[in-house]
């Protein structure tokens, strides 16, 4: 009777947690995709494309756990040996490419400083304040976007080539934090005050942390699909002999 309350209990939570499977594949695709969008958004700042490896690694991942949820939702209900232990397997790998993710996400995480302190200096040479240039482009988003100007703070436009061309002791528009502002370095109360480096960095340190933590989340709940599966298998495989022995039992 324990035996069976157990089953019963495994079966149950296991639906259940195939059901959050199913979410999670969906969260885990839009963490993925979210990944590729800010890279696209940031690329300039940092050039390494094996960054990108952890987001095609857990969208691969999320494609893979809604087959699981598929499989060991129908493997529960029928109690299908095959089908259990298939979805055990599959999970177990999915595991895995998890657990890569969080480790290649900490060491991707520990390159970014290094990446974006190389490639912001030549990014901000070559900006020319026109909508054609890439990298203009690429800096006037980050500087509106994280609210920053220059890469330490708004007296490094004076270092660069825009600048030395443009003669007219200002910074790009893209600088300004109020609605008057034309970009003068005479009024440098109305530009932003915190240089972008810090902020690039930052901003690719916590997407690489949110790859980190909804991997290990999932992960987590996968350890705990794999031990009901488990369980299921195993008493499962048990009934029947059990049965034979009360039966054994009974007909002496």
């Amino acid at each position: 009777m324990m035996g069976q309350c157990g089953i019963t209990s495994s079966k149950t939570v296991l639906v259940f947690l195939n059901l959050i499977f199913w979410a999670a594949a969906g969260i885990l695709c839009y963490v993925g995709a979210y990944v590729f969008i800010t890279y696209d958004d940031y690329d300039h700042f940092f050039q390494d494309v094996y960054t990108l490896i952890p987001a095609v690694i857990i969208i691969a991942a999320g494609a893979l756990l809604f087959l699981i949820g598929l499989i060991g939702c129908c493997a529960t209900v029928r109690e299908s040996h095959c089908g259990l232990t298939t979805f055990v397997v599959v999970l177990l790998l999915v595991f895995m490419t998890e657990v890569a993710v969080v480790v290649l996400g900490y060491i991707y995480r520990a390159k970014v400083e290094d990446e974006v302190n190389r490639s912001i200096i030549k990014v901000y040479d070559e900006y020319n304040g026109t909508n054609s240039n890439a990298q203009s482009r690429a800096i006037d988003y980050v500087q509106r976007q994280l609210q920053c100007c220059g890469i330490h703070n708004f007296s490094d436009w004076q270092h660069t080539h825009w600048y030395d061309k443009s003669k007219n002791n200002s910074v790009p528009i893209s600088c300004c934090k109020t609605a008057g502002c034309t970009g003068s370095l005479t009024h440098p109360e109305d530009l932003y005050q915190e240089g972008c480096e810090a902020l690039v960095v930052k901003k690719l340190q916590e997407i690489m942390m949110y790859v980190i933590w909804t991997a290990l989340t999932f992960a987590a709940m996968q350890m705990l699909g794999m031990l009901c599966a488990c369980v299921v298998l195993c008493r499962g495989s048990r009934a029947p002999t059990y049965e034979l022995l009360i039966n054994g039992g009974t007909q002496a």
